[in-house]
């Protein structure tokens, strides 16, 4: 039998004031999205911003349905609009961040296991590492180097050669 292991590395701020200018500011533009994100049945509003190899930034936010699952997370949303304007521009960053209105919004939370695949396809598709902003309305805020960090043993499409 061989055991092996996998770790990784990733920054953890104290808050948002640790981070330098154009990352607390993406978190920032993170934590107004989520504002307007549509959930009406959770009460768990997130926001994601990515901020393009263009420049460009753009934005998603959560939108629930009566009919689960019929909802989409942030992090999809946001996808689904870079590929629609620039389908074939790496993104640099991405920021998340939440407000759960039924309790505390103090810590950073992570995308869910489809989101996380979703993410991973647009990194490994235009091959070029996203790096993660997370962080609550307050409290600690990680920063994660690539997506790939987050989904180990991933299904990707050289699975399917």
């Amino acid at each position: 039998m061989n055991v092996q292991q996998h770790s990784f590395e990733f920054e953890v701020y104290i808050s948002i004031n640790e981070l330098r200018e154009e990352d607390a500011w993406l978190l920032n533009e993170a934590k107004e999205v989520a504002r307007n994100a549509y959930a009406p049945y959770s009460h768990f509003h997130v926001g994601a911003v990515a901020r393009l190899q263009n420049g460009e930034i753009v934005a998603g936010n959560n939108q629930e349905n009566a009919s689960f699952p019929a909802g989409l997370c942030a992090e999809r949303v946001l996808l689904s609009s870079i590929v629609s304007f620039y389908p074939n521009v790496p993104v640099e960053t991405i920021a998340i961040s939440y407000i759960n209105s039924k309790g505390q919004s103090d810590h950073p939370i992570s995308p869910c296991g489809i989101c996380r695949q979703s993410l991973l396809e647009f990194e490994s598709r235009l091959n070029h590492s996203i790096r993660l902003i997370l962080g609550g309305l307050e409290g600690e805020v990680f920063v994660i180097p690539g997506v790939k960090m987050l989904l180990p043993l991933s299904f990707t499409a050289e699975d399917m050669k």
